[in-house]
């Protein structure tokens, strides 16, 4: 059985309230876990089931019927979270490259929800009620499934904790609020960017992106990824207004400019030395 996820809106800075509960926010994929009839599926958000990567998550039966939302996360020996390596445990497919990562890279399901309880469904019932069964349910006496700490009120205190730990953000969510599946400003979430000057370098042809570079010290230029979204869509007129008095040469694909310096923020630098989902922020001037 599958429950489409409630999805989250963007808060656009720290708050505090009474009426909120706050959460860190862990850097994996979502995932909504069915436990029914003694059989248990593991889906993404988009309904794609997943159960077999993740074979330690399903190692101890479930005591009851239940569905779970969560997110299935690595986190390293010294507590990092990494999502380089539960992308690579997700797309692992042959049997025995999942049973060596499972090894390699064990994964957590980290759950802050729960839908359905020993045949009751629960998504009607307020928020800080569900946490409450959450807390009580009897789930699998297994180390690989863990449930999301949270706090009453205090968000600005968590964001700043999160931001000393360099973890991916906070979840901001109402304690009244009904679980829907759909996106809803019910819930908010919160994310730790960081912040680069980078050089845009060129632009794709056939759909929206910008080349963006950085220094590599011998004073060369290193391809870091793509610019997809912007942060203020009036800078989308002004560059290519400035990029027509800049082109250098092309390709099949690309359209090359003399660099460009702007800010972005990310969610963080790959291992391969790459911007994560880069955001275009302002030009430098």
């Amino acid at each position: 059985m599958f429950i489409s996820p409630m999805l989250l809106d963007t808060a656009q800075a720290p708050f505090s309230d009474d009426n909120y509960i706050f959460e860190p926010k862990f850097d994996g994929h979502r995932a909504i876990v069915s436990s029914i009839g003694g059989r248990v599926r593991i889906y993404t958000r988009h309904q794609n089931e997943c159960t077999r990567q993740y074979p330690e998550l399903v190692s101890v039966p479930f005591p009851k019927d239940m569905m779970l939302d969560g997110e299935v996360v690595c986190i390293d020996p010294v507590g990092t979270v990494d999502f380089e390596s539960v992308m690579t445990r997700f797309k692992a497919q042959r049997s025995d490259r999942i049973r060596r990562l499972v090894d390699q890279l064990p994964v957590t399901f980290v759950v802050f929800d729960i839908l359905s309880y020993d045949g009751v469904d629960l998504r009607g019932l307020p928020l800080i009620r569900r946490k409450e069964i959450l807390n009580d349910a009897v789930l699998p006496m297994n180390r690989h499934i863990v449930k999301t700490p949270f706090i009453e009120g205090a968000g600005e205190a968590l964001f700043a904790d999160i931001c000393e730990r360099k973890m991916e953000g906070i979840v901001c969510k109402r304690m009244n609020s009904r679980y829907v599946s759909r996106r809803s400003p019910a819930w908010q979430k919160l994310i730790n960017w960081t912040f680069a000057q980078v050089w845009i370098t060129g632009y794709r042809k056939d759909e929206f992106g910008w080349l963006v570079a950085v220094g590599d010290g011998d004073g060369r230029l290193r391809p870091v990824g793509v610019i997809e979204l912007l942060s203020n869509r009036e800078h989308k007129r002004e560059f290519y207004r400035i990029a027509k008095s800049l082109i250098i040469g092309e390709d099949r694909k690309n359209v090359y400019l003399e660099p460009i310096r702007a800010e972005v923020k990310t969610r963080n630098w790959t291992k391969a030395g790459m911007l994560r989902s880069p955001v275009f922020v302002d030009f430098v001037r």
